[in-house]
């Protein structure tokens, strides 16, 4: 009898373990934190080098594109400027296709890492959310 209970107590633990070990090789380098600009510049020094999904809103007339490459350059804040607060700015630099709806104001989700020089874009890293077509209506 103490036998079973040896060969059940062996199994369980290699499975938890092999389930364990799945889960740390999958999530080692798949781990991307979610923030704000607030967020990571008030602890900068912390994400620095990590991945990041870096949320945030276009400032106005900030998006220069160097002639004849893919190369652009931006700065992202906290909130849209219609909010009043736009909070902190933070550069970005982006090398690739933006989408069609990437412009001032616009609401992003950037894929990359932060370095000294401000906020490095994967390729296809990013996102430029679509303004809502459902607005309140005035005076309600």
């Amino acid at each position: 009898m103490a036998h079973r209970y040896i060969k059940i107590s062996i199994t369980g633990l290699v499975l938890a373990s092999a389930f364990g070990f799945l889960m740390w090789t999958t999530l080692r380098n798949g781990t991307e934190y979610f923030k704000h600009v607030d967020e990571v510049v008030a602890e900068r020094p912390a994400w620095e080098g990590k991945a990041l999904q870096l949320h945030g809103y276009v400032v106005p007339g900030s998006i220069m594109v160097k002639p004849n490459t893919m190369d652009i350059r931006f700065q992202v804040q906290n909130n849209p400027i219609r909010a009043g607060e736009p909070g902190h700015v933070m550069n970005v630099t982006y090398s690739g296709i933006v989408p069609d709806t990437f412009k001032g104001e616009a609401e992003v989700v950037l894929h990359g890492r932060l370095t000294a020089d401000g906020f490095k874009t994967d390729p296809n890293g990013v996102i430029a959310k679509c303004p809502s077509k459902y607005e309140a209506a005035a005076g309600s």
